[in-house]
């Protein structure tokens, strides 16, 4: 042993599991080109930030594709396997470009400036957006490019290597790009032209812009139904295109010919949520289904209509993807387990070097009623322990979102110093049907609220949580309901953390990024000029002086979802009335990509707590 890895291995020895959880190499699920199987994508923190990696499945050779001082999450391969396409903004702000190089150029070198000199602008004469989807075509020269500004709304260009891009669609209200057909010559699109901005209809478009098809289930008059693309048939001149849906009060698969028209209703005998992808042939679907915060796998043969079940570990299947030769590969973890990319042959398909990630502690389902139904709460404590325990009620975001029983390192850290985490699906939360994720509409934040604090009593009843030591926490829709809660339930909570949070909904509004605003309209009913006493009703500002608990806020600089004039607004009137806060403020976007600046910031966060919460 060299005296370098002897001094790496002693650090790593001395270094706490809570730190070790975040510094541990972890890699996505690779994507792999339809052509060329043996060429996949994935993404991966093994030199400290979230970079893209190319891995040449027949040789074993992995070079890192981009390199950047904020890291690189968003990237596509082409279906023949030559170009790798990633989206090249400035610190995080989301508003950039996208750019190319070939799967063969040699690994990302350049750590001072965003673009190596192996990379090359994708769509020439496409200025500066926020992304909206993408589909690059076989040919490897024809690729759909989805945009969104402030000033043109939502577009959609062809854009072939060596021409100017041609716009094939324009509309103020947001869409974005489904899939792109085997043969290129249909192109799915998701828009939102209807206004509702949480549940899209579907048009297929051939790539002069004409219309071949449309779907839309938001016309039905009683009930706001969406539809989702989720791929055409991997199959040259197939017209079947792979849909999501809501028919049925939950997200279910259909197959729709969008030439002929024909339906074909799957009808799965499953609870919860179910998605689909194709098998490469095309004969098959894949199943994905969630249910009460967990998921699992499934083949369906479109020929027989059987439904087989996938063997995988209870836990989350977080991704998936069928390969030619008939295998699935996926990537699972547990609340108890980190994650690893699998496959049914029984191997762990990708399995990065260096330090390995300690587990944690499984977590326990409860079942609380609540105001608007029941209500799944995560638990988490540390082993061994009983009641009463401080304890962190950590917030998921989205609002469409969910916990389930997966691995994260955040709350993890939280119960190796003590501490209790309950997590909760409140309404708004996917994954409980359709009327509960669409429950939150116009009393928006204040929804959520009630369901956090019927749980929050039954924590404190049931001998769980010591009420005198409650932390309200969670990062951007749940950094937002954590400044609510406090200014709203400003006797429940001791202490509140947020990051990256909604803190004044009317700047919030008026600075964020244009999808942001059309969702804002949805839930809220309208604008801050429309619909003033609702913005009012839901904004952290509007209670900003009833706040008695000490809150520490993160925000990002450059974050385009949760902008920072609006969390300076709250700050300042927290500081107006010496309000006992902290504020850290970091160069990135909505959060970081850096290994290194994460664990800053739980490090603050735990500080915080250590000083602030009574012992």
């Amino acid at each position: 042993m060299t005296e370098s890895n002897g001094s790496i291995e002693q650090q790593q020895a001395a270094m706490p599991d809570w730190e070790k959880r975040f510094r541990a190499p972890r890699v996505s699920l690779p994507d792999w080109a339809e052509d060329a199987p043996h060429r996949a994508l994935f993404v991966s923190n093994a030199t400290g930030t979230y970079e893209l990696y190319a891995w040449d499945r027949a040789t074993g050779e992995q070079r890192q594709v981009t390199n950047r001082v904020n890291g690189t999450t968003d990237g596509v391969l082409s279906p023949d396997g030559e170009w790798i396409w990633w989206f090249d903004d400035k610190d995080g702000d989301e508003f950039g470009i996208w750019r190319r190089r070939r799967f063969t150029a040699p690994e990302a070198t350049d750590t001072v400036n965003s673009v190596d000199r192996a990379d090359e602008p994708a769509a020439p004469g496409l200025e500066p957006s926020y992304p909206g989807g993408l589909a690059i075509g076989r040919d490897g020269r024809t690729a759909v490019v989805g945009r969104s500004t402030d000033e043109d709304g939502s577009t959609i260009h062809v854009a072939r290597s060596g021409e100017e891009p041609v716009e094939i669609y324009r509309h103020r209200e947001s869409a974005g790009v489904g899939d792109l057909s085997h043969d290129g010559s249909l192109i799915a699109v998701e828009h939102t032209e209807h206004g509702d901005a949480m549940h899209s209809a579907l048009r297929v478009l051939r790539p002069d812009g004409s219309t071949v098809a449309e779907l839309d289930d938001t016309k039905d008059g009683t009930v706001e139904l969406g539809l989702e693309v989720l791929g055409f048939a991997p199959v040259d001149g197939d017209t079947r295109l792979l849909i999501g849906h809501q028919r049925r009060g939950r997200w279910e698969p259909l197959v729709w010919d969008v030439v002929t028209g024909e339906e074909t209703d799957l009808a799965l005998d499953l609870p919860g949520d179910v998605a689909a992808e194709w098998y490469p042939d095309g004969s098959a679907l894949l199943i994905a289904h969630s249910f009460e915060a967990r998921s699992d796998l499934w083949r369906y043969d479109l020929a027989t209509r059987e439904l087989v079940q996938v063997p995988t570990p209870q836990g989350t299947v977080s991704g998936a993807t069928a390969r030619p030769d008939g295998t699935v590969e996926y990537l699972w973890s547990s609340a108890a387990e980190p994650s690893v990319v699998r496959s049914t042959t029984g191997e762990i398909v990708l399995d990065p070097p260096g330090l390995k990630s300690p587990g944690s502690v499984p977590v326990e389902d409860v079942w609380v009623e609540g105001p608007g139904g029941r209500i799944h709460a995560l638990i988490q404590k540390p082993a061994g322990t009983t009641g009463p325990l401080p304890t962190v009620f950590d917030i998921h975001g989205g609002p469409t979102w969910h916990d389930s029983d997966s691995f994260a390192a955040g709350p993890a850290a939280w119960v190796d110093h003590g501490y209790a985490v309950v997590r909760i699906n409140y309404r708004g939360s996917t994954g409980y049907g359709r009327e509960w994720t669409d429950a939150l509409k116009h009393r928006v934040g204040l929804i959520e609220l009630e369901d956090i604090a019927a749980v929050r009593e039954w924590a404190v009843t049931s001998g769980l949580a010591d009420p005198t030591r409650l932390i309200l926490t969670g990062g951007s829709w749940g950094g937002y309901l954590t400044l609510l809660g406090l200014g709203t339930q400003p006797e429940a909570w001791t202490l509140g953390i947020a990051a990256v949070p909604v803190a004044d909904y009317v700047t919030a509004y008026h600075d964020e990024m244009e999808a942001l605003k059309a969702m804002d309209r949805t839930l809220l009913g309208g604008t801050p000029e429309e619909v003033p006493e609702r913005f009012e009703a839901s904004s952290p500002l509007t209670y900003v002086d009833a706040v008695k608990a000490p809150v520490y806020i993160s925000a990002g600089v450059n974050d385009p979802r949760c902008p920072i004039r609006q969390i300076d607004n709250y700050v300042d009137r927290l500081t107006a009335r010496s309000a006992t806060h902290e504020v850290y403020r970091y160069d990135a976007g909505h959060g970081s990509l850096v290994v290194d600046e994460r664990i800053k910031q739980v490090k603050l966060e735990l500080d915080f707590a250590n000083r602030h919460l009574p012992q």
